[in-house]
Formats: C-alpha cells, sequence, structure tokens
C-alpha cells in the first residue's frame, strides 16, 4: 500500500518546521523572555514559577500533602508494574507470541509519520508536562525545597519540561521529602490519565485498547462483525457467505471490531465462522489476493467498519472522531509516560528514586556500581522489548 505524500516526507516536514521555529525565535530576539536558543534546542526558564507554585499551594495545602504521601507509595507500585510489564511482555513473545505488545519511541517524523498522529501527539505533550512538572515543583514548594526556575525544552522532535529545584536545599533535604517530590510527577500523571480513563469508558473507541475483563465490564460486546456485501467471483462467494452475516472468528481468532480482522496470506484456505439467523456456521474460504496489493489477501467482502461496542456507562454524547482521538492518545501518553518514567534509568525519575533510596546507605562509589548495574539492566530490559518488537514486524510507524 502506497503512503500518502505527507506521510513518505514527514521527518522532512519535522526539520522544515524546526528551523521555522528557531528563525523565528531569533528574530523575534525571545533571549529578552528567557529562551535559550541553539541550532538544536530551545529552552525557556521562567524565576517566578515559585510565586505561583506558593499561591496554589496555599489553596490546596491538605490535598497536596496527601497526594505527596501517596506519591511515594505510588513509585514503588509503578516502577514494579513497569518491570512486570517489560518482562512479562519478553516472556509472551517466546510462549504465545500473538500476545506480545509491541512497543516504539515515539518521535514525531521518525515513528510517528501520519500527520494526525504527529498532530495528537503534539497536542497532548504540553498537557502532559506541565502535570508532571507541576506536580514536582508543588510539592517541592510543600517540602520547603526552593523552586529556582521552571519551562520547557524542545529537542528538534523531543520535548522535556522541568522545575530545577535548589540544589542545595534538595540535597539537604530528608530521604522521604526527596521521594514525594520525585515520585510526584509521575504519579500526577497516572491519576490524570485514570481521570480520563474513567470519562472514556462513555466512548466506544476507548473500547479498542481496554483488556478483559475491564473490557466486558464496561462495555455490551458486539457479537462479531457484519457483512455488507458479497464481492462477485471472490472466495466468499465461492464459500456460500452471504450479505447479513456476522463474523465472529477467522482461523480461531476471535473478531469483535474490524481491528481484528487478521493478516491474511494469497491462495490460503482460512476457517470463517459466521452468525446467520442466530445459528453459527463455519466455511473454507479461498483468499484472493488485493487488486490493490497482490501481497495482501481479502476473503471478499465488504464490511460494517463502525465499532460496535455499547458503553455501559453512556452519559457523554461523543460526535467529533477528532476529539476522541485526541482525548484517547492524551489518555496513552499521559498513563505511559508516568509509568515509563519510574523506570530506573539515568534521565528518569526512577533513576533518582532509587539513587534517593540507597544514597548514604554506602559508600559513594558502591551506590555509583550499583545504580549502573540497575541502569544496565533496566535499559537492556526495555531494549530487548523494542528489539523483539522489530523482529515480529520490522520498523513500524504509526
Amino acid at each position: 500500500m502506497e503512503l500518502d505524500f505527507i506521510t513518505q516526507n514527514a521527518i522532512i516536514y519535522v526539520l522544515i518546521a524546526w528551523v521555522v521555529i528557531v528563525v523565528s525565535a531569533k528574530a523575534l530576539k525571545l533571549e529578552k523572555y528567557g529562551f535559550e536558543i541553539k541550532a538544536y534546542s530551545l529552552v525557556y526558564k521562567n524565576k517566578q514559577v515559585q510565586s505561583v507554585l506558593t499561591k496554589i499551594l496555599g489553596r490546596t495545602r491538605r490535598g497536596i500533602r496527601i497526594f505527596a504521601d501517596v506519591s511515594v507509595i505510588a513509585g514503588f507500585i509503578m516502577m514494579g508494574f513497569a518491570f512486570w510489564f517489560l518482562i512479562d511482555n519478553v516472556v509472551k513473545y517466546f510462549a504465545e507470541s500473538s500476545d506480545f505488545a509491541q512497543l516504539t519511541v515515539l518521535i514525531p517524523g521518525v515513528t510517528l509519520t501520519s500527520s494526525s498522529s504527529i498532530a495528537y501527539f503534539l497536542l497532548s505533550i504540553p498537557i502532559v508536562l506541565v502535570v508532571h512538572e507541576g506536580a514536582h515543583g508543588i510539592v517541592g514548594t510543600l517540602e520547603k525545597i526552593r523552586i529556582k526556575t521552571g519551562g520547557f525544552a524542545i529537542f528538534i522532535a523531543m520535548f522535556a519540561g522541568f522545575v530545577e529545584p535548589d540544589e542545595e536545599e534538595f540535597g539537604k533535604a530528608k530521604k522521604i521529602s526527596k521521594l514525594r517530590v520525585i515520585g510526584a510527577g509521575a504519579t500526577a500523571n497516572v491519576i490524570f490519565a485514570f481521570v480520563l480513563g474513567f470519562i472514556l469508558l462513555t466512548n466506544p473507541l476507548f473500547a479498542l485498547v481496554m483488556p478483559e475483563p475491564l473490557l466486558s465490564t464496561f462495555y455490551e460486546l458486539p457479537q462479531g462483525v457484519l457483512v455488507l456485501s458479497i464481492i462477485e467471483n471472490s472466495g466468499a462467494e465461492q464459500a456460500g457467505l452471504l450479505a447479513n452475516d456476522i463474523i465472529t472468528s477467522i482461523n480461531g481468532n476471535p473478531i469483535l471490531n474490524p481491528l481484528d480482522f487478521p493478516s491474511l496470506t494469497p491462495g490460503e484456505t482460512s476457517e470463517v465462522s459466521v452468525l446467520r439467523d442466530g445459528e453459527q456456521l463455519d466455511f473454507l474460504v479461498d483468499i484472493t489476493p488485493s487488486p490493490e496489493d497482490p501481497e495482501r489477501g481479502l476473503i471478499g467482502i465488504m464490511r460494517d467498519n463502525s465499532l460496535a461496542y455499547k458503553p455501559v456507562l453512556n452519559f457523554i454524547e461523543w460526535n467529533d472522531p477528532s476529539v476522541s482521538m485526541f482525548l484517547l492518545w492524551l489518555w496513552m501518553i499521559s498513563f505511559f509516560i508516568g509509568i515509563i518514567n519510574m523506570l530506573p534509568l539515568p534521565i528518569l525519575d526512577g533513576g533518582k528514586f532509587i539513587h534517593t533510596i540507597i544514597d548514604k546507605k554506602m559508600s559513594e562509589k558502591t551506590v555509583n556500581g550499583v545504580m549502573w548495574g540497575i541502569y544496565g539492566l533496566t535499559f537492556a530490559l526495555f531494549g530487548l522489548n523494542i528489539a523483539l518488537s522489530y523482529l515480529k514486524s520490522g520498523w513500524f510507524t504509526i
């Protein structure tokens, strides 16, 4: 299948956009307003963040105190969940490859190649960063650690937000205070994702990412995918499939929505199960090549591509698909950035979390050795998931 022009040239458009951003920033002399502009980065720092955080804290101190304490416990839970997911996913690759969840790093123009996915990503990231860094800052203020600056950075196609505490005050703070500050960012992201997820339970689109038993709890599941019509002289016609049949499985794989249809090879024979007038029937269908792509196999039907999931919680009308997709992206990025950020790697909160726990319990040399051992193990596990994803389906893009 041919890619559209924007998809084929996504990385070029990203680089062009970056050049426009840098040139515009220089022309507007944004350095005067706290921006640091380089050929590969744009960094903004604001020294008034502390006063804003203090005002917020003055009205929400009790709630923030509870949130700060929860963040320490949540930090351990999220780190454990991240390790469990990565290890379990590797096991699934070798034990049951169909259950393996493919992973990729989201980079505009590289792994994000469609114009819609890039747009949803760019809209979601600032919200996620504000929640994450705002939580770090407000808990730091609660713990009486001065916040020197706060801001954001763009590195061509990568984004980052930050609050910069006073290093001396942070270093002198109690260990529990440090853990509260470090765990707050990821915890805020996951709590935000849970709240957003509850709202999205009213949206049929959210069913596509819901695992069992949550899926059948919050949605009325469709019987299968409706056949609208049969293509003339196709394998489906020869096998005896009819319009209004409901396809329930293909080669033993359950079919609940159009995305469940497996890739088929032209020339093979597939077993297709359908419901017809309430009776289940099985057919052997010869797979024919697609006119547009001879390597892609077709059953020979026109199907209903709508999502037939019916939310049990049906108190919101979702009429705009673009809003649904944006909120789904926002949920996904907020949840996974929160979880992944608690992995113990040098640039992530998880690394700082573990370092804070073991610091001063042994010599500095031993602490550094232990940390690099943990970093190496985590990086190898994370990298293995990425590599196995590549082996399964190549360098896939979104």
